[in-house]
């Protein structure tokens, strides 16, 4: 039975929903102004073992992740880089897609912009306008005025001074209360981007966006909503007071939140300059590298990241990647001892993945599962068939093992073709030398191995090997 941490109640609950209905998903995406990084990186992967996990249970899923496409800081890089708002948008989503493409990311249900939403976010504001939950700021700005609902801070349990309004230059005189937030800014200078409306021109604020989106696609019901943990307040805070305020019968099932990528003891964050970018690490380590990296730690917990640690998970990765070498998988016909040896692992998988999502155990049950499988390779390779079937197939629940072991061992370790199978001959034929006691012949194919970049590793009745980092 799944579990799975609720921000809003502060504890574990059951998911539990019949499979024919579909599982509506908002996870709030990234306003493109930027390179995406690493932090971005992690929320995403994050979910995306999410949305994997509930396919595999049978759950039909439709996930919605949208794009901010207008903002201050998008107009102020696209005047620094001497661009137009919308080509430097469209340049940097084609970036950001490639980006998630390399990370092997599920593909949203739907991307909806925000610049493609201004009506609906027109329409909410009006209605908000209608039900006294938004009122015209002297400058034209229309806010939210948080003391109106009753129940903000439910979310967050936070109340806080705080404002994404630009109010450098008036001193709060537009404010009912210096923690109202804006809904549409007033467009003065006809110049950077803007939209018509009942008001006059202006264009969005923030919050606002993701509500609209998530009226506009799922009217009243959200099963789960997700995003780091940085967006907790004000943004999802601000978001469900609009749609509860808009529609008191709204509902989200589950506030999902992952945690933050810590840097040299900050945040990761654009705005602290403090990022590593995906494109940058994908050109050291494979995607799955970076994917069982983050995984490792539980999606809640902040992630400190160190580059050492990408190379001891490349080790592990590979070592899982070596015990599929040369086994067949896709075999099911199994004995009542391979079903009961099979269910203890996959039993163990499941039950780590119900509990919150805890992929951290998820993934130690698949190291222990490859381990196992090089054990017994030697011995009894039908069985490690039938085994290895179980660990591609587990593993791609995870984002993971969608490469060939040969491939993924090759292209990693800059292999020549041809040169892998050099390697399995030369470890059989080393295999035949201790066998037969033929130390010195078995050393000297040790140390040709060594020359290819290759550790072999013995155990009592075989050799497995790996690559020299």
């Amino acid at each position: 039975m799944l579990k799975i941490f609720n921000t809003l109640t502060k504890k574990k609950e059951i998911f539990e929903y019949s499979f024919t209905k579909r599982i509506n998903i908002y996870v709030c995406g990234v306003t493109v102004y930027d390179l995406c990084h690493i932090g971005h990186a992690r929320t995403f992967i994050i979910f995306d073992v999410i949305i994997r996990y509930l396919q595999n249970l049978g759950y039909n899923t439709y996930y919605i992740r949208n794009i901010t496409d207008i903002d201050d800081k998008i107009i102020n890089r696209a005047k620094k880089k001497k661009e137009s708002v919308s080509f430097f948008v469209k340049r940097m989503i084609k970036l950001m897609h490639e980006d998630f493409l390399c990370l092997n990311l599920l593909f949203p249900n739907q991307e909806p912009r925000v610049t493609e939403c201004i009506s609906d976010i027109i329409f909410l504001i009006d209605s908000l306008l209608k039900k006294n939950y938004a009122y015209i700021a002297c400058n034209n700005d229309i806010l939210f005025p948080i003391s109106q609902y009753k129940n903000y801070g439910s979310l967050s349990r936070r109340i806080n001074n705080c404002c994404f309004h630009d109010n450098k230059n008036n001193n709060n005189l537009n404010f009912e209360s210096s923690k109202d937030f804006v809904l549409w800014k007033h467009s003065s200078n006809h110049v950077d981007p803007f939209w018509f409306s009942p008001w006059g021109p202006g264009r969005p604020g923030w919050h606002i966006e993701c509500s609209a989106i998530i009226n506009k696609f799922f009217k009243h019901e959200v099963n789960i909503h997700g995003g780091g943990i940085d967006l907790l307040f004000p943004h999802h805070e601000n978001e469900f007071a609009q749609l509860k305020s808009f529609k008191d019968y709204f509902s989200v099932q589950f506030w999902m939140h992952a945690g933050m990528v810590i840097l040299n003891n900050y945040k990761m964050s654009k705005s602290l300059s403090n990022t590593i970018t995906i494109r940058s690490l994908l050109k050291k380590y494979d995607s799955e590298v970076i994917r069982l990296y983050f995984l490792s730690t539980h999606y809640r917990h902040p992630l400190y990241f160190l580059e050492k640690n990408l190379c001891l998970f490349k080790n592990i990765l590979e070592k899982i990647y070596i015990s599929l070498l040369n086994c067949i998988t896709d075999m099911y016909i199994q004995t009542d001892y391979e079903i009961k040896l099979r269910n203890m692992f996959k039993d163990k998988f499941y039950h780590a993945m119900n509990d919150d999502f805890n992929t951290p155990q998820a993934c130690l049950v698949l190291q222990k599962l490859s381990q196992y499988i090089t054990k017994i390779k030697n011995s009894n390779i039908y069985l490690a068939n039938i085994l290895a079937t179980d660990l591609v197939k587990l593993g791609n629940v995870l984002g993971l093992l969608y490469h060939n072991p040969k491939d993924f061992l090759s292209n990693r370790y800059y292999i020549p073709d041809g040169q892998i199978n050099i390697i399995d001959n030369l470890v059989k034929m080393r295999n035949f030398y201790r066998l037969n006691k033929q130390w010195n012949l078995a050393d000297i194919v040790r140390k040709k191995l060594f020359t290819l970049g290759v550790i072999i590793e013995d155990n009592l009745n075989h050799s497995t090997y790996r690559f020299i980092n």
